[in-house]
């Protein structure tokens, strides 16, 4: 201890005495081009920790011996040494590095740069995401891509959102394969079907501020090294590592937001509903003497808090990043979403950077407490006329006369009588290794190893319905775990042969991926379930690709992959998916040497990609299922105190030996610009898609199989669309910039086959709505989207009112059945858009986002179910609320398939704004910014919202609009 305070002692004293020995330099870092100042340029003292960063106006102040060595460094520019000679000021002028300024994009397994990328790939920054409290990362990029659509799931607290690149080359979940994208962080391909049981998004685990940046990987020519997964392309994510030589720097953000509904359903008030049930008869002395809500009463206004505190440090050959992450965040049902993480990443150099190691592990605790979404539900269907509270303090509620009424809506939401909390512990690891050989330069060796491993526990009470008076609550425990590893290596071969002015850039290698998932689950309810679920699959490749650049003007690039998965039989375990690409860099030919054009190649592509995400890992083996419970077991006789013995049964499952890969084939053709020395650049993307061997759930004959829904190899699409992307550097002044992006995606999907025969006529029903039972709106039918409608025509008086009951007689047989159902309208887009501008004056900063879609219809099942007199009156024992539409209608009855309800849900949307101020000190910089999302709509909807995935509006939770105070603090 002696020793200790003696050392202390003796640092207390020389630190004073070696501040005294430095002088305090300052001055100014400028981009040589255009004089501009640059901000966030690397400042150190070579061989020490002691550095900085300059502020927004390009200023810096640092320590500095006598005799020691400024280093000036930054991104896309030379780097600069200046020995310290007792100057007061230090100016430096950096020059632009070409070699660095073209960007690097990941292509899959390797990288390339920008300009000799010939595949469809698409890099959005960290400079460019969207801002804001920010949960769900995929919410980063809404709108910054052309061709790529992202619609989040609702406004629940950790909600997450669909991505659909292309429009997805499958028929979707519910009927077989998936439409989504493979999504690969740092190297390591996530579960397709999703990270981790018990989670509303599978990325809530990567904390959105760890990101630095989304290459999206479009067409087949660049998604084939991918091969079995890839049909609905791929999404490679980049966490931030730091870099070298980067000064110590400790970072603080802080965002607290609130969030509140913006709309919600438009129901009777209580003076309309008393008119209502009046006029039809209906028990008027059931009617209370409140004017109640119900739809305020469960929506409230959230609150939320994201923390983030970075410390990151590079040296020459070292560097680390270590970033504390804490989530808070209620959504307006009072459900609540929390996330603690640490993200690490360490990246060391040896061998004289021969060698380079990198480790990047996050662990994350994911709570949720849910909220029982059925009050949303009862909030339209619970009669307006009645208080919450009755007049002795209790929940109003219908009785128990009335068995199948709604409970009381804020009753659901209430502590006491539903709890679902589910807790996951997870965690991402990958350990990269890169090594240059040393006795062939260009050989390079790169080993990556990962690990996505997550337990969850689950918790759900639910009271039983005080209607109801058979009802009893339900209590279930589950437990979950899931864990994906995976190993892959190539050897990396890149060689410049002036000989043949010729870039040649080889990658060979092998890949293997196992995922184990369990569950367990014990419900006591009406019936006691015990329920233990294992799975395993498992996926081996083999791939290959090779680029050649000749005379820097012709880019050739061909891939394959060779993919076995256990989720098929021997016979067709194994898939190969080639993939071919080229390009042509016209401007550097020298016909163009006097063009107005500073960038323009022409690029095309073809290749085959795979799809095996369909749900189930033993489709192709006759296996059998136990009971799960007393109801399902069969009685062999009784223990001595009278109680019944029960045996489990087993029973055998559908299965189709012949189940194999669902194939897509893509056409891609190009062109990409660039103007007045690239201020103005873009492309314009055309691709054409095949799929063959639709994997689908389809009905087969009595007798045929051990079921009468197989998933099978079903059908074939096709798909096709034009995207154009537009970057725009309009003003880059030192005081004033100014830079837009625009994207544009048309889109057309088309079902050519759909069952086992050529039969042309097959229809697959889906779409599940609210209103009798087992009732669908939607249908998969060759020659139409997979979203398309299928409805009756309404039939329309002199005055243009529906008339109820009324529709078209389509095939003239004087009456009107199933065969007058016809196509109509789809939920997907013909087109959409994002558009962003970002303005900058002096330390102020503006950016905004608005995304636009069209052509797009939504089925309005609210309306169609509860807009009717039926739906008030007609009740079993008690009365119910409807829906406004029930005013203009006057409809007796439900008229669920009536196209009335399929509305043109085209929109507008100002998705993001914010405005941000910067502050600089001299050892530190602060950011203050205001932030809103989804700050209005322009739409014609009269429904909730335009942007629903499915095109199926039925008890949807709220989007809300998000208000953020945000601060960050760099030291």
């Amino acid at each position: 201890m002696k020793t200790f305070l003696n050392a202390l002692i003796i640092c207390l004293i020389m630190i004073p005495a070696t501040l005294m020995a430095q002088s305090t330099v300052s001055g100014t870092v400028t981009d040589k081009a255009n004089a501009m100042p640059l901000p966030g340029v690397n400042i150190l003292v070579k061989g020490t920790s002691r550095g900085t960063s300059t502020d927004f106006d390009g200023k810096y102040t640092i320590e500095v011996n006598q005799g020691e060595t400024i280093v000036i460094s930054y991104v896309g520019y030379k780097s600069q040494e200046i020995v310290f000679n007792g100057q007061a000021t230090v100016d430096v002028v950096l020059e632009e590095d070409a070699a660095q300024l073209d960007e690097v994009v990941l292509i899959g397994y390797g990288s390339t740069t920008k300009q000799d990328a010939t595949g469809a790939v698409e890099k959005v920054g960290d400079e460019e995401f969207n801002r804001g409290a920010i949960v769900a990362p995929q919410q980063l990029i809404a709108g910054k891509a052309a061709g790529v659509r992202i619609t989040s799931g609702g406004g629940a607290a950790g909600e997450g959102g669909e991505i659909r690149i292309r429009g997805g080359a499958s028929l979707g979940s519910n009927f077989g394969a998936t439409n989504d994208p493979l999504i690969v962080i740092d190297g390591l391909p996530i579960d397709q079907r999703g990270g981790a049981q018990g989670s509303r998004n599978a990325l809530n685990a990567i904390n959105p501020a760890d990101i630095e940046d989304f290459v999206v990987l479009k067409d087949a020519s660049a998604t084939a090294i991918y091969g079995s997964r890839a049909s609905n392309g791929v999404i490679l994510i980049t966490t931030k590592k730091g870099s070298a030589n980067q000064p110590f720097k400790v970072e603080y953000g802080l965002q607290a937001s609130t969030r509140s509904v913006t709309n919600t359903v438009d129901v009777l008030n209580a003076e309309q509903y008393m008119q209502v049930v009046t006029d039809n008869g209906g028990d008027t002395s059931s009617f209370g003497g409140a004017n109640t809500n119900w739809q305020d009463e469960i929506f409230t206004t959230g609150i939320g808090a994201i923390h983030n505190i970075t410390v990151s440090k590079g040296y020459e050959r070292f560097n680390f990043r270590v970033n504390l992450n804490h989530v808070s965040q209620e959504g307006p049902l009072d459900d609540l979403y929390e996330r603690n993480g640490i993200n690490t990443s360490f990246v060391h150099r040896f061998l004289d950077n021969d060698l380079k190691l990198t480790l990047v592990a996050k662990g994350i605790q994911d709570e949720y407490t849910y909220a029982n979404e059925g009050a949303i539900g009862a909030a339209i269907s619970f009669d307006p006329t009645q208080p919450v509270f009755d007049e002795n303090g209790n929940y109003t509620q219908y009785g128990t006369s009335a068995n199948l009424a709604p409970a009381n809506p804020v009753f659901l939401l209430d502590n006491n009588n539903y709890n679902n909390r589910q807790t996951i512990k997870r965690v991402i690891s990958n350990f990269n290794v890169d090594y240059k050989f040393w006795f062939l330069r260009d050989l390079r060796l790169n080993v990556n190893a990962g690990i996505d491993y997550a337990e969850n526990d689950g918790y759900v009470f639910s009271a039983a319905n005080p209607n109801n008076s058979g009802g009893v609550p339900t209590n279930e425990v589950s437990t979950g775990l899931n864990r994906n590893t995976s190993l892959d290596f190539y050897l990396n071969y890149k060689k410049d042969v002036e000989s043949i002015d010729t870039k040649l850039d080889i990658t060979a290698g092998h890949a293997f991926q196992e995922f184990y998932i369990k569950s367990f689950v014990d419900r006591v309810s009406a019936t006691t379930l015990t329920d233990t679920d294992i799975n395993r699959n498992a996926l081996e490749s083999y791939f290959a690709r090779a680029s050649f650049d000749i005379a820097d003007k012709y880019l050739i690039s061909a891939s394959y992959r060779r993919d076995g998965s256990s989720r098929f039989s021997e016979d067709n375990r194994w898939g190969s998916f080639p993939g071919v690409s080229v390009g042509w860099k016209m401007t550097n030919e020298s016909f163009m040497d006097n063009s107005f054009f500073s960038n323009l190649k022409l690029r095309a592509g073809w290749g085959v990609t795979g799809q095996q995400e369909i749900g189930q890992n033993y489709g192709y083996l006759g296996i059998y299922t136990p009971s799960r419970n007393n109801a399902a077991n069969i009685q062999f006789g009784t223990l001595p105190n009278g109680d019944p013995i029960f045996f489990q049964t087993l029973r055998p499952e559908g299965f189709d030996e012949e189940l194999k890969w669902e194939e897509t084939t893509q056409y891609n053709v190009a062109l990409d610009f660039g103007l007045f020395n690239n201020r103005l650049t873009g492309t314009i993307d055309a691709y054409y898609r095949e799929t063959e061997d639709l994997l689908s759930r389809v009905p087969v004959p009595a007798g045929a199989n051990l079921t009468d829904l197989l998933i099978t190899n079903v059908g074939e699409a096709t798909s096709r669309g034009i995207e154009l992307s537009l970057n725009g550097i309009i003003s880059q002044t030192e005081n004033f910039g100014w830079d837009t992006n625009f994207n544009l995606t048309f889109q057309d999907v088309e079902i050519t086959k759909l069952s086992l025969s050529d039969d042309p006529n097959f229809t697959l029903p889906t779409g599940g709505i609210s209103g009798g039972v087992g009732n669908n709106i939607q249908i998969l039918r060759p020659g139409y989207d997979p979203t398309t409608f299928f409805v009756f025509r309404q039939v329309y008086d002199d005055n243009g009112n529906p008339i109820a009951g009324s529709y078209v007689d389509v095939n003239g047989d004087n009456q009107i059945t199933e065969a007058d159902r016809q196509a109509y309208k789809k939920a997907t887009p013909d087109a959409f858009i994002g558009f962003t501008n970002n303005f900058r004056y002096k330390n102020l900063d503006l950016n905004f986002t608005f995304r636009g879609s069209f052509g797009n219809y939504v089925y309005n099942n609210v309306a169609s179910d509860r807009g009717n007199t039926n739906a008030i009156v007609n009740q079993p024992g008690y009365q119910a609320n409807g829906h406004a539409s029930l005013l203009n209608t006057g409809f007796t009855n439900q008229e669920l398939f009536s196209d009335l309800y399929i509305q043109r849900a085209d929109f507008v949307r100002l998705d993001n704004i914010s405005l941000g101020y910067t502050i600089p000190f001299s050892k530190m910089t602060l950011r203050t910014s205001l932030t809103a999302t989804n700050v209005f709509v322009i739409t014609e909807y009269d429904g909730l919202d335009p942007e629903i995935s499915n095109g199926i509006e039925n008890n949807f939770y709220p989007r809300t609009r998000d208000i953020v105070l945000g601060l960050n603090f760099t030291f």
